[in-house]
């Protein structure tokens, strides 16, 4: 909608005809400063009216630069400021139309088709927070449990409080946001001043749960993000962020990863056609092997490889360890999984967006579950795209190495992401496939 805005206010505003490609910079200019100012992140309490005078002020810069632009290099197609100030009027205008029509069906959208939400929290604050959400479906944000220290039931869960479990464990915690996919985590006091809050906020950023600080009045917090108000039922909200929330970053991930994966697919297409063709010779029907891995915000999907041996059965296909010295590997197998051609066929779980080029490796869910209970960071590598390389794997941890210290490389790689490590990781990757290490 907001892009749509100034192709229609030129239309309508305009006394020329400006080049196309002068419109189209101006409306990525738009919803860029809209972006970088925080007009697209998500709030409880979105309004028009509050949006305004940033809305305004945005929309005004790009009219002006593009007044004195035109004065200098086509007068001829140049505007005043009676044109400037109608046209941004007439822009904002539409923006607001705009988004209200937005803000009305998220409203509707979210009383018909609520979010589970846990909250966390303790005593009356965490009752109150509890039944506003209960009482006002509108937020969208339904809760399906109460999370507290070890102890704290009683002072949760009072007489006026809206009947709901209380979670007193991360393995129960864990649970729950599985079981009734909860993507939303309603914090009553910051995490750092919660009994065990750091650690929690870890454990529902890992699980991918967008997280909220919701305070009464006289509670010292920090400046909402952006600097834009926003309120639960007349509570103070603001977003809790873990540091890995880069939207443009990552959409700039993704579109690097499409590239490439399109380009890998083509380029190797006689590889892979020589590999297929070996497979079946060697080995049979059922060139492609798939197995079901864990993606990003422990979502599952199904990973793409050349095979290399035949399971005996499902069985052991989810839950045996390693195979990279099991006597059924056949010579053609072995060779694939020394120089990791095997893993080509990634490519396309790439493209289709399972996966990405770089990022933590997958894991099958059985140890998933395992290595959770196991290594408190483990978790949390799902915070990012999983990929077909990672830094745990340049730097020789594969196979049958230490699960604590690849969780601790790809958290590691997480926290400190750029493409420019990404870049490095790939060059890494690609050297060591002449090394022909194997997977």
């Amino acid at each position: 909608m907001d892009a749509l805005a100034p192709a229609v206010t030129f239309a309508l505003v305009v006394p020329v005809a400006w080049p196309w490609l002068l419109m189209a910079v101006q409306v990525v200019a738009q919803v860029l400063l809209f972006a970088r100012r925080g007009l697209y992140r998500m709030r409880l309490s979105p309004s028009v009216l509050s949006d305004l005078p940033a809305l305004l002020g945005l929309t005004l810069l790009p009219w002006y630069v593009t007044m004195e632009v035109l004065d200098v290099w086509a007068p001829q197609q140049g505007f005043g400021w009676a044109v400037l100030a109608y046209g941004a009027g007439t822009q904002t205008a539409l923006t607001c139309v705009g988004r209200a029509a937005v803000y009305r069906v998220r409203r509707r959208t979210a009383v018909r088709s609520p979010q589970s939400t846990l909250v966390v929290g303790q005593g009356a604050p965490a009752r109150q927070v509890t039944a506003a959400l209960h009482d006002h479906p509108a937020y969208g944000l339904r809760p399906v449990g109460l999370v507290a220290a070890a102890g704290d039931e009683q002072r949760v869960a009072g007489d006026d409080a809206v009947p709901l479990p209380v979670l007193t464990s991360h393995q129960e915690v864990g649970r729950a946001v599985v079981q009734n996919s909860v993507r939303h985590a309603v914090f009553t006091a910051p995490p750092e001043a919660t009994p065990d809050g750091a650690a929690l906020f870890t454990l529902l950023a890992g699980h991918g749960c967008r997280m909220w600080l919701i305070t009464g009045p006289g509670t010292v917090a920090a400046p909402p993000a952006g600097g834009r108000p926003d309120h639960l039922w007349g509570f103070t909200a603001q977003p809790l962020r873990d540091g890995t929330d880069r939207p443009l970053g990552h959409g700039v991930k993704r579109a690097v990863d499409a590239v490439l994966a399109a380009v890998g697919l083509v380029v190797a297409a006689p590889v892979m056609a020589a590999c297929a063709l070996a497979v079946r010779l060697s080995d049979g029907p059922g060139v492609i092997f798939r197995q079901e891995r864990v993606g990003r915000h422990g979502r599952p999907f199904v990973l793409l490889k050349f095979r290399t041996l035949r399971p005996a059965d499902v069985q052991e296909s989810a839950t045996r360890w390693n195979v990279a010295s099991d006597g059924r590997l056949s010579r053609v197998g072995r060779m694939l999984r020394r120089t990791s051609l095997d893993e080509l066929p990634q490519l396309w779980n790439v493209l289709r967006g399972d996966m990405s080029m770089v990022g933590p490796r997958p894991e099958r869910p059985f140890f998933v579950a395992q290595f959770s209970r196991s290594h408190p960071g483990y978790q949390a590598r799902h915070r990012m795209p999983v990929g077909i390389t990672g830094l745990a794997q340049v730097n020789g941890l594969r196979g049958d190495t230490s699960i604590e210290e690849r969780a601790r490389f790809d958290n590691h790689y997480i926290e400190t992401w750029s493409l420019w490590q990404d870049a490095c990781v790939l060059a890494r990757t690609a050297g060591s496939l002449f090394r022909l290490g194997g997977s």
